[in-house]
């Protein structure tokens, strides 16, 4: 079979493939534990089953405008004012098949070949393998310290002719860190004045904790949206536990969003009439909803935080919001693909590789599941790892004796 190179060249999306590991073992009966999936166990908003089964129930199931719902761009404007304290038009609203298509979109409309797109270590992994479906080449900035925090002083070196935009994703898929103020700041101001491109993927940005605000990047430029470098994404996948609806936006300038709908219009069409309708109903809902889950998400992360002490050689930065922390594992392995196939063959545990995210040696960890899940899924990661543990362990019915240490 004669295949595209450009397909070819796209890695496999690690996440979907451990979570296709992780449902066949589940099938055979085998008691696997899932840390790996970024995905809540809330149930979806009922404002949005409603709206929903309203919209199924009447039997109007058409297309909808290309770049979405009037209603729900209606929402997503009041959401934009509420949450970021910014107005903008519903022509500078995109609705997307999820913030994933969101990102997508934009580099697609932004990207010539060969221009570069710089990535912040740790990113997320859809993000190098997304800049080189349009043709681009990714540039990933590290910082040199340990942290998870960049610096200006390393993007500022990697930015060439070719830079057309960064990607900053904060609160941060994996780390779970937010990133500074002043670093925001920064890179608004430095984006503005060089014509670059700011991609700012929020997601997560209401699931913070202790208090603690992921600064919108709006509050840091006066420019008119219209004139401005500066992209939001967001979606409704996270804050509200809708990750199988699918359903992204983009705030942008008008002339983006123009181009977006032509290139949308030529790949969906439009995103599904009902699942928008769903998108809507949880935007126009009660949105205690966002809090519930936060707090029951901020819980968990101190349970993971709390049973990680547990090991004497990791190194953890404690997440700050989203659903993950990155442990560095590289006291027990450099190799982080290795020990992520070593826990789920010996302990039945699923992690992700830091490799994927940029980061050797580190293992990216979800809390989004139960606490159940999160102690139980620790306690056999010691087991399988760590020499000073007990020798056995129950593992659903079974007592196994570690024998490899």
């Amino acid at each position: 079979m004669s295949l595209s190179q450009l397909a070819r060249s796209i890695e496999e999306s690690p996440t979907l493939r451990l979570n296709e590991e992780a449902r066949k073992l589940r099938e055979l009966g085998q008691p696997v534990i899932h840390l790996g999936i970024g995905e809540p166990k809330n149930k979806t908003p009922i404002t949005a089953i409603l709206s929903s089964a309203a919209r199924l129930s009447s039997g109007d199931i058409k297309y909808t405008p290309t770049d979405g719902l009037p209603s729900l761009k209606k929402a997503i404007v009041k959401y934009t004012e509420e949450h970021y304290n910014k107005v903008v038009a519903p022509e500078n609203i995109i609705i997307t098949s999820g913030a994933k298509q969101s990102i997508y979109n934009i580099l697609f409309s932004l990207v010539n070949p060969q221009e570069e797109v710089i990535l912040l270590t740790p990113y997320w992994v859809s993000y190098p393998e997304i800049v080189k479906m349009v043709n681009g080449i990714p540039i990933v900035v590290t910082p040199e310290d340990g942290t998870f925090y960049p610096r200006m002083e390393d993007i500022i070196e990697a930015v060439t002719s070719y830079t057309k935009a960064i990607i900053v994703n904060s609160p941060n898929n994996p780390s779970g860190v937010i990133y500074p103020q002043d670093f925001l700041r920064e890179i608004v101001d430095f984006c503005e004045k060089k014509g670059i491109y700011l991609i700012m993927d929020d997601i997560y940005h209401k699931l913070v904790f202790a208090g603690k605000v992921a600064p919108p990047a709006y509050q840091f430029t006066n420019i008119d949206i219209e004139n401005s470098r500066l992209i939001v994404v967001n979606g409704v996948s996270k804050s509200y536990g809708m990750t199988g609806f699918r359903i992204g936006w983009v705030v942008a300038n008008r002339k983006l969003v123009e181009v977006m709908t032509n290139v949308q219009a030529q790949i969906i069409s439009c995103p599904a009439t009902v699942l928008q309708a769903a998108a809507e109903g949880a935007l126009n809902g009660l949105q205690s909803f966002i809090e519930n889950l936060r707090l029951t998400i901020e819980n968990n992360a101190n349970v993971m935080m709390q049973e990680l002490q547990a090991f004497n050689e990791i190194r953890t930065i404690e997440p700050e919001g989203t659903f993950y922390c990155l442990p560095d594992f590289r006291a027990y392995s450099n190799d982080s693909v290795y020990l992520a196939n070593f826990l789920l063959e010996k302990a039945l545990v699923v992690t992700v590789p830091g490799k994927e995210f940029g980061l050797e040696g580190h293992l990216r960890l979800s809390y989004a599941g139960s606490v159940k899940d999160i102690t139980e899924g620790i306690a056999r990661m010691k087991w399988a790892l760590d020499p000073n543990s007990p020798r056995e362990i129950y593992i659903g019915d079974r007592k196994l004796i570690r024998d490899w240490l």
